[in-house]
């Protein structure tokens, strides 16, 4: 069965809900690990007042018994607990009380769009839905992902290698698995101390100017067999499933698979990676330019992917727009809001990435019970002779 993970839910209403159907049984979850994903996903400097409201929990309501799965959909609840200072203006039943409509799109926002593609006349239609705050029901169906991905000897790190006009350096190597170890313990989940405090820095004087801050962040897979994805059609190419589900991201706006864009600009020599092979290894590369993507599948080296975010649209100090039931010029509409969330955005990353992942693995080799699924892995590898490296 193919992995399918969809939300519902509003940034403040009573609560999101998050489906994933398509895990098999058997496989063992952890409720603090989800927490845990939950609560990274609320890390960085530069997050806004929500953050000090929200303590985020993913409550499973069903297609689990005893802590492991038990093949059918799997339902979690997050609740919004900012919906008690809401629960006029977002309640699902009509109330009483007169709700004023908002008429202020923001730039660079999903709020005129929507306004004009569905019909509405009060921009919070589009705007609750629309939130980053329902990625907190993604992290939550990507945390399952990632318990899935585990159990197959796969782990999805991120962290980020820009904010603003600052960059962390370049990586001199491929970096190991355990060197992501320590990376929320950093403000803004760079690897880098020197970059980490000017990030930091760059956060505090844009934020002082009532600007918010974009960045980039790269996220990681280790331990992918090759050969998930396929080239023979261009749905099932995993280059563009990865870049579409992390374009998905609000605020994403780039995505560059292995060196990306930077590959433009080299000759062919210094764009690809040599293979070779040794009794000991198998086949394997000393690079790793494409980020364990060929042809639209993977090669068993890390998957790397980097994603750029633009500084979020909702301004302390808010850009030019038009009232859309006056159609006069205004100001466009201000709410509580991050002056940056890159970090935040890694986390983010790492559930798409996982959500991705995990169908490709359940696309290739099926399995109602987990240890259906290693068994099919492992005759997998043993036919082509690859062993998993970190």
């Amino acid at each position: 069965m193919p992995l399918k993970v969809v939300t519902a839910g509003e940034s403040h209403g009573p609560g999101l809900t998050t489906i994933v159907e398509g895990l098999p049984a058997g496989l063992e979850l952890d409720q603090e690990a989800i927490d845990g994903d939950m609560a990274r996903r609320q890390l960085g400097h530069g997050r806004g007042g929500r953050m000090k409201i929200e303590k985020d929990s993913a409550q499973v309501t069903a297609g689990v018994r005893h802590g492991r799965t038990m093949g059918g959909p799997i339902a979690l609840q997050v609740a919004n607990r900012d919906y008690k200072n809401w629960e006029e203006r977002m309640n699902p039943w009509p109330v009483e009380a007169d709700v004023p409509e908002v008429h202020l799109p923001r730039p660079g926002h999903a709020d005129l769009a929507g306004v004009q593609k569905f019909g509405f006349t009060d921009v919070r239609n589009v705007l609750e839905r629309a939130s980053a705050r329902e990625t907190a029901a993604r992290v939550a169906g990507g945390a399952l992902a990632k318990a899935f991905l585990t159990a197959l000897g796969v782990s999805v790190v991120s962290h980020v290698t820009q904010i603003g006009s600052v960059r962390a350096p370049e990586l001199e190597a491929e970096p190991a698995l355990d060197a992501f170890a320590g990376v929320d313990a950093s403000p803004v989940r760079c690897l880098d101390a020197d970059a980490t405090k000017a990030m930091v820095g760059e956060i505090n004087v844009l934020r002082k100017r009532n600007e918010s801050i974009g960045g980039i962040f790269e996220v990681r897979a280790y331990g992918l067999v090759p050969g998930l994805g396929s080239h023979v059609s261009w749905e099932q190419r995993l280059d563009g499933v990865i870049a579409g589900a992390l374009l998905s991201i609000q605020a994403a706006k780039g995505v560059g698979l292995g060196d990306g864009f930077d590959l433009a600009g080299r000759p062919g020599s210094e764009a690809h990676d040599e293979i070779f092979y040794s009794e000991e290894r198998g086949y394997y590369r000393e690079t790793n330019r494409s980020g364990g993507l060929e042809g639209g599948m993977t090669t068993g080296e890390p998957l790397v992917a980097r994603v750029a975010m633009k500084p979020i649209p909702t301004l302390t100090k808010p850009l030019r727009s038009v009232d859309i039931a006056t159609k006069e010029p205004a100001q466009a509409l201000r709410e509580r809001t991050d002056s940056c969330v890159v970090p935040a955005a890694g986390v983010v990353g790492e559930a798409m990435l996982a959500i991705v992942l995990a169908g490709a693995y359940r696309d290739k080799f099926g399995g109602d019970h987990i240890d259906d699924v290693r068994a099919a892995v492992e005759a997998y590898c043993t036919r082509i002779g690859w062993k998993p490296r970190s």
